[in-house]
């Protein structure tokens, strides 16, 4: 047996003063936080160094809005009384509450060595295993915790998770089978039971035991232990996969039950072993079958267009256009455009649409047979037909066709919001960003109290780097005691806004702003990383097990969210323009000193909030027993503009750590690996540099972003005052020769890339970089630049702004031929207009009565 060590004389209080702290222990788990404080005050009188009181009211005081005071009382507690469980449980609470996970598990491991069997800190202990992986201590931990309490239905439940998630299916299903013969008199339609049952069944899928899991489906099904009847139908699908008669009936029934899943459609032809991934006369039939029997049921119709062949394609999707065209399914587009990527497919699309055109206007004489099915058509029919077909040609970049279409449904109809965001759609795509702006905030006004088309209006405003104007539109729907619309978005999470204006502040070239928008991205996820603690032991008291797993797996995977890869990659260059330009931030702090007009109406802004802030604490007073540390108030933003943000010392470590998550969970995007190394590079961190370089070469070889590197990374090494020492010396010059072989020049490497892709605008841009990097005269480099306007260069408008920026870097005499050039190349742009005319046309972009003063204002 192990040695009870004996209470140290200074930890042991009076009957009275134990009592009143025991009764302390209770007026904290109760939250009756005030009463808890006198009564800390009335143990500490007498006994002013009894380390856990002094823990206790520590803990209080921070649950009471005093973090500060809190934190140093409970670390003065610790170290008042090392061997006290108490302490250093409440220590391992603080450290949560900062989310300093590691540090926290440390303190709880302190405390269990002088208490191994308190429920409590082992349950802690194990949320916060599982929340850092640490799956073979968290083994361990539940079996503890079954030793102790054996009894307790959660323990044998947490003990099987825990091996599943450490990858010991077998000894996890062991549990499970121990469990389940411990039961006794289980009641009828026990949801807790049948979560289990179901976890059961599908741990034994994914061990392969298709039988077992199906013999267990079948016996508690029948018993009716598990309720979840559709989950009953899924799991017996899945499992029948031996028996393809019992499992073809199984998807029937799920087909029948929901006909428009198309994952129950996607299993029956699986069972089949029939792929919808590829064109097949075996799954068209069965999909023409499915039709027929289900009439009403679109998701056969709409499979089948996936993988018929061009006769049948004809065939089906005729009825199909027509019948969306006469409903006026508005998203009818949206629903078959991913059918465009077969050229055939989307001739046909477009000959069947501008035949039902034909057929449906109203000026139409001779009906042909797509008309002919209804005598008496609709008028909105071809309102619709209209509709579909801008953004058809919206979609294929002819500009010009959807306007006239979208200008014949507006004036059929003018008051159809979907034909003003159309129009706004072929704009934006046509490089106008204003005029999209302007034809968003014409359908938002035809329907005031619509949110998505608010929304929408505030998107295209960002999109036209107007912020101030897209933030007064979002502020119709946010809080109005919030400090500004843009803050309550972000309290609200909204992933949208932020990179959008994100980006806007980054186009408006203020990268302070945008690195405070991407950073509270970053913040976001953190946030939803944290929020996952909580159901750690949530799902294992509610027994819902089966989407606990599905959570685990998906915050293994959060930061592969398109967001915060943006986001990321956004940050770290700015990060890395910083390191490199330092300038920068000076431009940044001088360009938010404000005129003398902007800071009276800060000022108006400012009383504004402090009355709405007087009349908020009007309110019900606060109650006595109320945990006010359970919601933390936000912190004040002491850097509104983003200079501290910007102006940090480290830059290139924070670029680092934003990207260090996209090397496994964007492991396929090379923009990722080509940040990776840009940031590498700079650090000196050679080897990761040439990782980076060779995992984005491994992707796309000829990719312009990897040649523009691939120089900078030979000219990095050559500069060098001397060779890196060995070991990584070596490495880093085999490397390079693999990826540059040495004999060959830069120049003539140049030449080559440039004549391999010299109808590829990136490419051509790439190689314009590149003669700059190496020193080439400026005629020499405008020469290549203007390559890309080329007619064999297909060159469109976000490679265009990306050429006119780097014109403007090297101070190119040019630089206005060039945005002539692209202007008269783009008929509907005006991004490429000069200066003078763009502050014109945002005028006219912005909402409001002053934009339609400016109306009639001429270019």
């Amino acid at each position: 047996m192990s040695k009870v060590l004996p209470t140290p004389a200074k930890r042991i209080l009076p009957s009275k003063e134990a009592t009143l702290f025991k009764e302390l222990l209770t007026l904290y788990e109760t939250r009756q936080l005030k009463k808890g404080l006198k009564t800390s005050d009335q143990i500490l009188k007498k006994f002013p160094e009894h380390g856990e009181t002094i823990c206790m009211k520590g803990l209080i005081l921070t649950h009471m809005g005093k973090r500060e005071e809190g934190i140093d009382l409970v670390k003065k507690g610790v170290r008042l009384d090392l061997t006290s469980h108490i302490c250093w449980h409440v220590f391992g609470l603080i450290q949560k509450g900062e989310k300093n996970y590691e540090e926290a598990l440390k303190s709880y491991t302190q405390a269990l060595r002088f208490d191994k069997e308190n429920l409590n800190i082992l349950r802690d202990a194990a949320q916060l295993q599982t929340q850092l992986r640490l799956f073979e201590p968290l083994v361990e931990t539940w079996y503890t915790l079954l030793r102790i309490r054996p009894t307790l239905r959660q323990h044998w439940i947490a003990l099987a998770v825990a091996h599943h998630l450490n990858g010991n299916l077998a000894d996890a299903r062991k549990t499970l089978e121990h469990y389940q013969r411990t039961l006794k008199n289980v009641p009828d339609y026990d949801i807790e039971h049948s979560e289990t049952l179901l976890y059961h069944i599908h741990l034994l899928e994914e061990m392969g035991e298709f039988s077992e899991a199906l013999s267990l489906l079948d016996v508690n099904a029948k018993s009716r232990a598990i309720v979840d009847r559709t989950a009953i139908m899924e799991t017996r699908g899945k499992s029948f996969r031996a028996y393809q008669r019992f499992a073809d009936h199984a998807w029937r029934v799920l087909i029948e039950h929901n006909p428009d899943c198309y994952d129950y459609y996607r299993g029956y032809l699986s069972n089949q072993g029939i792929s919808l991934d590829t064109p097949s006369t075996d799954a068209l039939s069965i999909l023409r079958q499915f039709s027929s029997q289900l009439p009403k049921a679109a998701a056969p119709r709409r499979l089948a267009l996936n993988i018929a062949s061009r006769d049948d394609f004809r065939e089906l999707v005729k009825p199909y256009l027509l019948a969306g065209l006469t409903k006026g399914v508005p998203s009818l587009f949206v629903d078959i455009k991913a059918l465009y990527a077969d050229d055939s497919k989307r001739q046909i699309v477009e000959e069947i649409v501008e035949a039902a055109r034909a057929d449906f206007s109203p000026d139409s004489t001779s009906p042909s047979s797509s008309a002919s099915a209804s005598a008496d058509v609709e008028p909105t029919t071809y309102l619709w037909t209209l509709y579909f077909l801008a953004q058809h040609h919206s979609y294929l970049g002819r500009p010009k066709q959807a306007l006239e279409a979208i200008e014949l449904a507006l004036n059929h109809t003018p008051t159809l919001p979907e034909l003003h965001t159309a129009k706004a759609r072929t704009l934006k795509r046509a490089g106008d960003p204003f005029g999209a702006a302007r034809c968003v905030d014409e359908a938002r006004l035809l329907d005031g109290q619509d949110r998505f088309l608010n929304t929408k209006c505030g998107k295209y405003l960002l999109r036209a780097g107007l912020v101030d104007e897209a933030s007064a539109i979002f502020g119709l729907f946010t809080k109005k005691d919030a400090a500004s619309p843009g803050t309550d978005l972000e309290d609200m999470q909204s992933l949208l806004y932020l990179i959008e204006e994100g980006d806007a502040h980054h186009r408006n070239g203020k990268p302070n702003l945008a690195l405070k928008k991407y950073l509270a991205v970053q913040k976001i996820f953190n946030e939803v990383e944290d929020d996952q603690y909580d159901f750690h032991g949530y799902n294992l008291r509610k027994f819902t097990l089966n989407i606990y797993m599905k959570l685990v797996k998906w915050e293994d995977r959060l930061r592969s969210h398109p967001a915060y890869v943006h986001a990321a990659l956004a940050a770290s260059r700015i990060y890395v323009a910083v390191h490199d330009d330092p300038s920068i931030i000076i431009a940044a702090s001088s360009s938010t000193q404000l005129t003398d007009a902007e800071k009276k109406a800060k000022k108006k802004a400012k009383k504004a909030a402090q009355k709405v802030q007087e009349e908020a604490k009007k309110g019900p007073a606060p109650s006595a027993n109320e945990d006010k540390g359970l919601e933390v108030t936000p912190p004040k933003d002491d850097d509104p503009e983003g200079i501290k943000l910007i102006s940090v010392a480290d830059p290139l470590e924070r670029a680092a750590k934003l990207l260090q998550p996209l090397e496994s969970l964007a492991a396929e995007n090379i923009d990722a690996w080509i940040a990776v190394y840009d940031v590498a590079v700079r650090r000196k961190k050679l080897l990761q540099a040439v990782k980076a370089l060779n995992r984005a070469r491994a992707l796309q070889a000829e990719h312009p972003e990897l040649h523009v590197r691939l120089v900078h990374f030979r000219q990095t090494i050559q500069a060098l005052p001397q060779s890196p020492p060995a070991p990584i010396g070596p490495v880093v010059s085999q490397a390079l020769t693999q990826l540059l072989p040495e004999e060959l020049a830069l120049e003539t490497y140049n030449g080559q890339y440039l004549q391999r892709h010299s109808s590829v605008p990136r490419a051509v841009l790439a190689a314009a970089q590149v003669a700059k990097a190496l020193g080439a005269p400026i005629q020499e480099i405008e020469e290549i630049t203007f390559g890309t306007l080329r007619d064999d260069c297909v060159l469109d408008i976000p490679l265009g702004l990306n050429v006119v920026k780097f014109l403007t870097s090297i101070k190119s005499e040019r630089l206005d031929e060039y945005k002539a050039a692209c202007d008269a190349r783009f008929e509907f742009s005006t991004v490429f207009k000069p200066t003078a005319d763009l502050e014109v046309l945002k005028k006219r972009a912005q909402v409001g009565e002053e934009a339609k003063a400016d109306d009639n204002t001429t270019l």
